[in-house]
């Protein structure tokens, strides 16, 4: 690996090589090779010929063909430094491989042809595997749920104690987001078409030429060419471009994957700081170079890195989408270069890591246990006082002495660093005629987490399984991660 030049972290720390290999120049130039196939074998398909005879013959084809997958990139840089068009250079590089077919590479079409539907077919090659890795994080987060439906713990709002939850129950609000992703992305990726061959104002005004205004031939050229590069359809209408609406379609479905991911690991970092929930730590990792004892959550801090990243990047295929003039105009092309891979990298890193995360997530049963009974006094004052009416008592004047005895004990706590008191308080007030053991009985977790239980098995019935149903070939995707 050079040593003396900016290599991008995304390829270098975070991205997989699955989604490198996505965003390659080789997968970009083989894939402009299978389009001039196309689209010749198209041609030849329909019959174009000029005075009686073919122009274009199985034998090109097959010549094409075999030097498919031979990129000979030295030839193409050296004609791209002559000629200043990267498109009109790997003609020519093709067209030295290939003599015979030499004159018919590109016919009737414009770069727009090669390049954007390129981007296209490699955005859903790319969207396909965050599909696969979206998946498999429902589907780990499925079995964590399932592990912790019934176990208590302090729920919080405002990041307040609030009533009790169960680890389970918040582990599907996280989930939910993801299902929701992963909706929108299946909408989006089947719903992309291609561009097809349109021509440089998508008029197909060169096609009219070739098949000499046949009408009837020339509406076969897209849904040909589609069905080769395994599509349904081509957009309908075009300029010379691809709406730039479908890159910021699909930047959107990215951004909304990585809005909840930021969601979830912000939660396990504030988790890991109440030492309740920590994400896996290696033997020999270091958590800091000066303070030893540390355990940081940096996985969980790199999604939320990371997130941001595609969150913010979003922005720029919106503003190319909004600033394209009539037709085209070209200053698209160097912010797609960069915003999209860049986009797809990023969220392939975050997807690793909350598979990782998610996978090896630490459960600290006791500690959740200790710090929901340090609240739950509070939380049981309701249960406490209609045990004392039941005995008796009145419940207006109830109300207020616990309401008082809470403030006391409350007190305790924050000011005087004492545990909460609270139930003692109780005991030791007659109006409650209640005993310490009484009260004590009052103080089990689970009558106090509502249908979390339940709602946790009910959302896994009722989404995480038909997923899981749907999707089971994507299923175990293993995360790679490299730092």
């Amino acid at each position: 690996m050079p040593t003396d030049k900016y290599i991008s972290p995304l390829s270098e720390r975070y991205a997989s090589s699955e989604m490198q290999y996505i965003f390659s120049q080789d997968k970009k130039f083989t894939t402009w090779r299978r389009l001039w196939i196309a689209l010749a074998e198209t041609e030849m398909e329909l019959g174009l010929s000029r005075d009686g005879k073919p122009v274009i013959t199985q034998e090109m084809i097959d010549e094409l063909k075999s030097h498919q997958d031979e990129i000979n990139y030295d030839v193409a840089r050296a004609r791209e430094k002559e000629v200043r068009h990267d498109v009109m250079s790997h003609v020519y590089a093709y067209g030295k491989q290939c003599p015979k077919a030499a004159g018919i590479i590109h016919l009737g079409a414009t770069s727009c042809y090669v390049g954007d539907n390129t981007d296209i077919i490699v955005m859903r090659e790319a969207l396909r595997l965050v599909q696969k890795k979206l998946v498999s994080v429902i589907d780990e987060l499925g079995r964590f749920a399932e592990k912790y439906k019934a176990l208590p713990t302090l729920a919080f709002t405002h990041f307040q104690p609030a009533q009790p939850t169960t680890v389970g129950k918040r582990a599907t609000l996280w989930t939910q987001e993801f299902a929701m992703d992963l909706e929108d992305l299946e909408y989006v990726l089947n719903s992309l078409k291609l561009l097809g061959s349109k021509g440089t104002t998508g008029t197909q005004a060169s096609f009219q030429e070739l098949f000499d205004g046949d009408q009837e031939t020339i509406d076969k050229i897209d849904p040909m060419i589609a069905s080769k590069m395994g599509f349904v359809s081509c957009y309908p209408v075009s300029g010379q471009t691809y709406s730039r609406k479908v890159d910021t379609r699909v930047c959107n479905i990215l951004a909304g994957i990585a809005a909840s991911a930021h969601k979830m690991s912000n939660d396990i970092r504030l988790l890991q700081h109440l030492k309740e929930v920590e994400e896996p730590f290696e033997k020999n990792q270091i958590g800091s170079s000066a303070m030893a004892y540390k355990r940081n959550p940096m996985r969980s801090e790199r999604i939320a890195s990371l997130s941001r990243y595609v969150m913010i990047d979003a922005l720029n295929p919106a503003i190319t989408s909004a600033t394209q003039w009539f037709e085209r105009t070209l200053d698209d092309s160097a912010n797609k270069r960069l915003s999209i891979p860049e986009a797809f990298l990023a969220i392939d890193g975050v997807l690793d890591l909350c598979l990782n995360v998610v996978d090896g997530l630490v459960v600290n049963e006791k500690v959740i246990y200790k710090r929901l009974m340090s609240e739950l006094p509070f939380m049981a004052t309701e249960n406490i006082m209609m045990d004392a009416v039941k005995a008796g008592g009145n419940r207006q004047e109830l109300h207020e002495r616990i309401r008082e005895l809470s403030m006391e004990a409350a007190a305790h706590v924050k000011r005087d660093g004492m545990d909460n008191d609270l139930l003692e308080l109780i005991a030791a007030d007659d109006m409650f005629d209640l005993s310490i053991e009484d009260l004590k009985k009052t103080m089990d977790p689970s009558k106090y987490v509502g249908r979390a239980p339940l709602q946790t098995e009910q959302f896994i019935a009722g989404v995480v399984d038909p997923i899981r149903a749907s999707h089971r070939e994507m299923l175990g995707a293993s995360a790679e991660i490299n730092v």
